[in-house]
């Protein structure tokens, strides 16, 4: 029986999915073929195990098949079948806990995980002993600014371990770059973006900051900078930082060491279209900027000696003639770069693309509903079966099936109440 919500199943339906024109139900629970060298296990293979009791030749012949696995980068079957999700959310409750099921794509609420008022972003360090918020408050320990906090993860709950002041209010994104620590964050309200030192999870005061003071010529929402969005090149060397309200991204070489950002340059967008967020394809110089205010994508070109971006082409994401109120937020790309989706608040949908591996360049595959009213955010599971989505304003989280050959999700999924919802984190 559907439910009241976006045409949502109830969470015991079986979501069906559309592939090559045809319906056909999505099984979470299927076996996964072993294709390759893998599929046809050489005599080499036989010879060996040969004197080898039947136990033993089983443990031996599974750790050669997540290690070919583990070559592939193709070890979605592996991953547990619950694990905890963290949602930030933009209530006095920041971040709840959610218990995730892989194998039937179902959650079940396990409480608060922290009171920090109106987390817009959460994110991991790379071995996720440490969970990093961005606040965006309008003022903490008595400055006009927001909050970053760093939380110690143990069995699945979160300690707080340390906050700083940001540069400026409404602090609405934190990164991690690659070696773990220099932590960025962004706030759009004030316009600004600062860097901290992070040392067994702690954060330093402010190492670094910059206030912008470009604008736009969208009147409503161009009349000041607005930082929104912070990433790093795929090798490390540069930082970006995503100004919606300036229309451009500017450009810095990262020193990781002392978390000091050195102005490299500044990529400039269409008037008024409004740089949102920015992700790298998994080729290490695709990158999609999604701009906000005219939904539409740039497809750029990272240029690996000077970190520099430019323009591939532009992906419209609007229907052909829509001319009311949009707003475009955020990407997801599959871990292999075959498939990229976008996410469009007010018209509320996801769009689905093929992806040239190599290139980056993007085929439309079609939109799907979101399951609810402005996602904020969505991601893949890690086994890749299941699309997530927080959808903010109809306060619930959406999940919907995927078929990771075609890269299709399902016209209909089920959903979960939650406040507010920011941004989804797989432990």
């Amino acid at each position: 029986m559907a439910s009241g919500m976006g045409g949502l199943t109830t969470p015991g339906a079986t979501p069906s999915i559309a592939a090559c024109g045809s319906t056909r139900p999505f099984q979470a629970g299927s076996h996964i073929r072993l294709t390759g060298a893998l599929s046809a296990p050489s005599a080499t293979i036989f010879s060996v195990m040969a004197n080898l009791s039947r136990r033993k030749f089983l443990i031996a012949v599974s750790a050669a098949t997540l290690a070919a696995a583990g070559r592939r980068g193709d070890l979605s079957f592996a991953a547990p079948r619950r694990q905890r999700v963290f949602i930030g959310s933009g209530t006095p409750n920041g971040i709840l806990a959610y218990d995730w099921d892989s194998a039937a794509g179902e959650l079940t609420p396990a409480g608060v995980a922290a009171k920090l008022t109106n987390v817009d972003w959460i994110t991991f360090s790379p071995g996720r002993e440490f969970l990093y918020a961005a606040s965006g408050v309008d003022s903490f320990n008595g400055k006009p600014t927001g909050e970053v906090a760093s939380f110690r993860v143990q069995n699945g709950e979160l300690h707080p371990l340390s906050a700083q002041n940001s540069a400026s209010a409404g602090t609405c994104h934190v990164a991690l770059d690659h070696t773990g620590h220099v932590l960025l964050s962004v706030d759009y309200n004030g316009g600004s973006a600062s860097s901290f030192l992070i040392d067994a999870g702690r954060l330093s005061p402010i190492a670094w900051t910059e206030h912008y003071t470009a604008h736009g010529p969208n009147a409503d929402r161009q009349q000041s900078a607005h930082a929104h969005f912070a990433s790093f090149s795929p090798d490390n060397r540069f930082a970006y930082i995503n100004d919606l309200g300036g229309d451009c991204i500017h450009i810095y070489s990262l020193n990781a060491a002392t978390a000091e950002l050195t102005p490299a340059g500044t990529y400039h967008a269409r008037p008024g279209a409004g740089p949102r967020t920015l992700h790298f394809h998994p080729n290490g110089h695709t990158a999609y900027s999604v701009n906000e205010l005219d939904s539409t994508v740039d497809v750029l070109q990272m240029n690996r000696i000077n970190g520099s971006l430019a323009l591939i082409t532009r992906i419209e994401l609007l229907p052909e003639g829509y001319h009311g109120l949009t707003r475009a937020c955020d990407t997801v790309i599959s871990r292999d770069g075959r498939f990229v989706y976008f996410a469009n608040r007010d018209n509320n949908f996801l769009y689905s693309f093929r992806a040239d591996a190599r290139f980056g360049n993007l085929t439309p595959m079609g939109r799907s509903s979101c399951g609810g009213k402005t996602p904020r955010n969505f991601v893949l599971d890690p086994t890749e079966r299941w699309m997530l989505v927080a959808n903010q304003d109809s306060n619930n989280l959406s999940v919907f099936a995927r078929n990771p050959e075609t890269g299709t999700l399902a016209q209909e999924g089920k959903s979960y109440a939650a406040a507010a919802p920011m941004c989804i984190l797989f432990s």
